[in-house]
């Protein structure tokens, strides 16, 4: 059939279609029959209730339906005849004025941009690498310990130093009056750990058991507790009970706590080196893919479907909702979160998901079998039992595209670092780690 399609703006496009009444009504007529077989109302037996009874009560939505189903149809048709890629959901509207025995809508849509990469030759992409020192696997270790420590009480005349695990009351008062978690008794923190305020622990540290002191403590002005916030207590604080921490010593004993099977102090080390590694690898990866993807957006020209847009934007405010929802937030399907604060994320995500997508289209850079089995492998083995992680994958198609979408953004993290100018940083482990 002949297809006229109209352009309206830069993506958006019209077509009108026209439908004959006769096919619809036939439709309508043939539905109603099959929905008399089986329709059951009062005072009638199962498939006896006459006719004009069921056109009566279902007639109006069974033609509704018929009516989306063809439109449906019909704008399907001629979006294939005229070559559209047609981006998001038609809006369609009945239009006046159809000739004689028929029944004509306009439908408005937009279409895929046309995507033009420009010379990724060009680009200037700076990539990272990173190695796990000696520093890095201590400081893992130390961390490791630090999980196993024990503690000790100390002698009732030494004072609390940083580590240590400290017994205290106390309670904080407002202009004299006491507030919501001001006070509380046998409360236990370590020293210098950063759990609490900082000038609630140097006043403790220093203080021995059985002592107490009144200080005066700021809360800042961004404190999480609102109503005391930008405000000035007096804390009254008495230390019960002062306990010295004890780190288990690096020798085979902790090596085989924590599960390393040849139990000793080299396979620990050996074991932490090659998690270390695979973190590192994880995070420069996942570094380096989005300095690719910057350099990519860069290098781009496309007109970005406004359909799309708002399907990003809502689909982020509802994850926004879910997650309220987690936090035990009240009524957090209706609370009001615009959408405007995620405009210019969503159209990022849709700028970004076109541009790879085009780029793989005409690369041909799409995930091969082995390559997603290879990925899985990787995934797998970083478990203590390989194999049900790998059916695990393997047994959900939905995890299954998570990791053909991973393995085709690192086709093209690849690609595009193959052709463009690639200078390359070394930078520290605790760098990377985002630690001080």
């Amino acid at each position: 059939m002949a297809v006229t399609v109209e352009t309206l703006e830069k993506l958006e496009r019209k077509i009108t279609l026209s439908l004959p009444l006769a096919a619809i009504q036939s439709e309508v007529e043939t539905r109603l029959k099959k929905l008399a077989r089986t329709v059951k109302m009062d005072g009638f037996r199962p498939g006896k209730v006459p006719m004009n009874v069921v056109t009566q009560r279902y007639g109006y939505s069974v033609h509704y339906e018929v009516l989306n189903d063809k439109v449906g149809e019909a704008f399907a048709l001629a979006a294939n005849e005229a070559k559209l890629r047609v981006a998001g959901q038609p809006s369609i509207t009945e239009k006046e004025g159809a000739p004689v025995g028929e029944v004509s809508f306009d439908a408005v849509f937009e279409v895929y941009p046309e995507v033009k990469i420009g010379d990724l030759a060009g680009a200037e992409i700076e990539k990272l690498n990173s190695e796990v020192s000696e520093s890095a696997i201590q400081k893992t270790l130390d961390i490791l310990r630090k999980q196993r420590r024990t503690f000790a009480q100390r002698a009732m005349d030494t004072a609390a130093q940083d580590g240590d695990r400290v017994t205290i009351d106390f309670e904080g008062k407002i202009d004299g009056e006491p507030f919501a978690g001001g006070k509380a008794d046998a409360f236990q923190f370590l020293v210098g750990d950063g759990q609490m305020l900082k000038e609630f622990e140097d006043a403790v540290r220093g203080m021995k058991s059985g002592e107490s002191k009144t200080f005066p403590l700021a809360f800042p002005a961004d404190y999480h507790g609102q109503d005391v916030a930008g405000k000035t207590a007096d804390f009254l604080v008495t230390v019960k009970k002062i306990e010295a921490a004890h780190l288990p010593e690096v020798n085979d004993a902790l090596a085989k706590s924590l599960g390393v099977a040849e139990g000793t102090v080299a396979a620990l080390n050996a074991d932490i080196k090659k998690n270390l590694e695979r973190e590192v690898k994880s995070r420069l990866a996942a570094r380096n893919k989005q300095a690719v993807m910057d350099a990519l957006v860069a290098k781009a020209e496309l007109d970005l479907p406004k359909s799309i847009v708002q399907a990003e934007i809502d689909r982020m405010v509802e994850s926004a909702r879910e997650d309220l929802k987690q936090r035990g937030i009240k009524d957090a399907d209706k609370a009001p979160i615009p959408g405007e604060m995620f405009q210019p994320q969503a159209e990022r995500r849709v700028r970004l998901g076109l541009v790879v997508a085009e780029l793989v289209r005409v690369n041909n850079l799409h995930a091969t079998p082995d390559q997603i089995k290879a990925h899985v492998d990787e995934l797998a083995a970083s478990y203590e039992r390989p194999e049900d992680v790998k059916r695990w994958y393997l047994g959900d198609n939905r995890r299954m595209a998570e990791v053909e979408a991973v393995v085709i953004e690192n086709n093209v993290t690849d690609f595009v670092l193959s052709k463009a100018k690639v200078s390359d940083k070394a930078i520290s482990f605790d760098e990377l780690m985002g630690q001080a």
